[in-house]
């Protein structure tokens, strides 16, 4: 009990933490961003010690399947705090050197930056945009933060493949893990578990190339004016990487219970011939 209550203590205040992020890393933040800042982080830190310390499961999925939420948590702590460092860094003195952050956004960029990429839309989303705008500095976070959730992506599908998750040291609990997902309705469960990986697999998959297509179409349509703004622009870009990163980190988690549950059927088949040939 006790050891639960400190663990989402400690979850409760790196959430508020990250949310905080940008209001303190960027400098000049304004009061109503500050506290806007503080309302948020202490609605997020309080949803996630509610999350953590109840006994029985309420929305967040693999709850007690390291490290799914953890690797999520730290590519976006990431994604946060470096494009926060990068946007605050914006109005440094260009006689000054490199940062190594700088010099990873170029580098990410020079990768991921090429005809038809996630990165090469997103930056001719923000073309339009009047001459004050640093295309060129946002194509550069945007690269960073793409990078850091394909590496996250990969973390997970290695981990998932190759090191027996989520079984590796304690049974799978369907229910604490899937709270949202009743394997009792509809059709059979490995078809549902099948369908809804693929399903945000490849939603996760398209999301870089339609969230720049929807934000172009907000920018033509309403004031473009919003992304003037250091945290409002974080966390778009942050969203813009970290959606898909979830989707299909989902998708690889179903498919993997999916895979569990068809190797214990075949083994409760494989017994039960074995007793009717006995």
């Amino acid at each position: 009990m006790v050891k639960r209550i400190i663990g989402s203590a400690v979850r409760a205040l790196l959430m508020a933490f990250l949310v905080a992020i940008p209001s303190l890393v960027l400098p000049g933040t304004s009061n109503d961003g500050a506290q806007t800042a503080a309302l948020v982080a202490l609605v997020a830190a309080v949803v996630t010690f509610a999350e953590y310390n109840s006994e029985y499961p309420t929305f967040l999925e693999f709850r007690n399947a390291p490290p799914f939420n953890r690797l999520r948590f730290l590519a976006l702590f990431f994604c946060v705090w470096f494009a926060s460092l990068l946007m605050a860094s914006a109005g440094r003195d260009p006689s000054l050197p490199s940062t190594l952050l700088e010099n990873l956004s170029y580098s990410a960029a020079s990768m991921l930056d090429f005809p038809f990429s996630p990165v090469r839309l997103m930056s001719i989303t923000f073309s339009d945009l009047p001459a004050w705008f640093d295309v060129e500095g946002t194509t550069r976070i945007a690269s960073l933060l793409m990078l850091i959730s394909i590496i996250a992506l990969l973390l997970f599908w290695v981990h998932a493949r190759f090191i027996f998750w989520p079984i590796r040291k304690r049974a799978f609990n369907f229910w604490i893990n899937l709270p949202l997902f009743d394997p009792t309705s509809g059709k059979d469960v490995l078809f549902r578990l099948k369908r809804d990986a693929h399903f945000n697999l490849a939603l996760g998959f398209l999301l870089p190339f339609l969230i720049p297509a929807l934000l172009r179409i907000w920018v033509t349509t309403f004031d473009a004016a919003m992304l003037a703004l250091p945290e409002i622009l974080i966390w778009v870009l942050c969203a813009w990487a970290f959606l898909p990163l979830t989707l299909m980190m989902r998708g690889i988690a179903l498919f993997r219970v999916a895979a569990l549950i068809e190797e214990k059927r075949r083994r409760a088949y494989a017994q039960e011939d074995e007793l009717q040939l006995v």
